[in-house]
């Protein structure tokens, strides 16, 4: 008896082999395909900046490849008479493995749409994608949820029942984690509303630093200090906030005096003498300056300028550099700053001294 005709499992071997040999040539035309088809799509890729051919890339390795050599597999496996255990068994390879793949398909789409998100946020860039890593896992987790709940459904089983028991657990779960939804929900309002962001100073309260992290729960702030303070989400969203870092201008008020001892014709060359030395300093803008009250021991002035922006070193040196300067004018003009001094008057038979 010929060898090719030997019959094993309800299958002669001709037939195994001919089953071999489709896999065998699908498995190598596949690994031909997929090397040309690759590599014309990095070439695509490095010519264009835009994320769709990323994306497609992506979507050919991790999904579309991969399911072409299920279907090899299973088209190969098809030409065989195979037992009708096995058959079922095959039908439910197939619902499981197109479910899989469906799933990681809106997986990866998410997440492409995660980072289409950010690219249009050039000014967060980083920080904008490490702030929404808690909402993309969520995404994710729900993802795989339904798809596990629809593989259920095609398996046989009673998905309402299964469902309705999540319903009835998550209401529980939500009576007894308020607290904990509550931050949740928090969450979404800080990442939409965006009162605040990665890297932004604020002051809540006594509380002061930069923002480090955002997550599901837990706000963290790392402080001047150098210790990290962990706020509820609710906590912040709840209090009132100062944002330093969107400022985009900054009010600065300072005051100096100088001696009542000052002649009145020095006195009013102050404020202009003041307002030429602000405005000779970038990024400021002047507003006023005036001689304003009679102190207890100084006649008092007042100025007011502004610095275009927020940062708080930027500020600390151009006021160092307009007290110098003054320091400097106030020298060649000989006119004193004033400090706090006392005058004591002795009477004695009946003429007075003064010290």
């Amino acid at each position: 008896m010929n060898f090719l005709e030997m019959e094993y499992a309800n299958n002669r071997v001709m037939e195994y082999l001919i089953a071999a040999g489709i896999f065998c040539l699908g498995y190598l035309l596949m690994r031909i395909l997929k090397f040309f088809v690759l590599r014309k799509l990095k070439v695509w890729a490095e010519k264009t900046r835009t994320w769709v051919d990323d994306f497609l890339i992506c979507i050919t390795r991790n999904v579309g490849f991969p399911l072409a050599y299920f279907v090899i597999l299973y088209l190969a496996l098809r030409t065989l008479t195979l037992p009708a255990a096995f058959d079922d068994g095959m039908g439910l390879a197939v619902t499981g493995v197109l479910t899989f793949f469906t799933a990681r398909f809106f997986v990866m789409l998410a997440g492409c749409g995660f980072k289409l998100y950010c690219s249009y946020r050039t000014e967060q860039g980083t920080l904008m994608q490490k702030s929404l890593q808690g909402i993309m896992r969520l995404i994710k987790v729900l993802i795989w949820v339904f798809a596990v709940i629809f593989l259920l459904d095609n398996l046989g089983y009673n998905v309402s029942t299964v469902v309705a028991g999540l319903g009835i657990g998550g209401v529980a779960v939500a009576l007894a984690a308020q607290t904990v939804l509550g931050d949740l929900f928090s969450y979404f309002a800080i990442l939409f509303d965006r009162p605040f962001e990665l890297g932004d100073f604020i002051i809540t309260g006594d509380y002061l630093g930069v923002i480090e992290h955002i997550g599901i729960k837990t706000t963290r702030i790392r402080s001047l200090g150098g210790e990290q303070l962990i706020f509820s989400n609710t906590d912040l969203t709840n209090s009132r906030i100062r944002n330093y870092k969107r400022m985009e201008r900054r009010r600065v008020v300072f005051k100096f005096g100088v001696t009542y001892e000052t002649p009145l014709e020095r006195l009013k060359e102050i404020p202009p003498a003041v307002e030429e030395i602000v405005k000779s300093i970038p990024d400021t803008a002047f507003d006023r300056a005036h001689f304003f009250s009679f102190g207890n021991f100084s006649l008092d002035f007042e100025v007011v300028y502004y610095i275009l922006g927020s940062d708080y070193n930027k500020y600390m040196d151009i006021q160092q550099t307009i007290n110098l300067a003054l320091k400097e004018r106030f020298e060649t003009s000989g006119i004193d700053f004033a400090y706090p001094t006392q005058l004591l008057y002795l009477q004695k038979y009946g003429n007075s001294s003064k010290e």
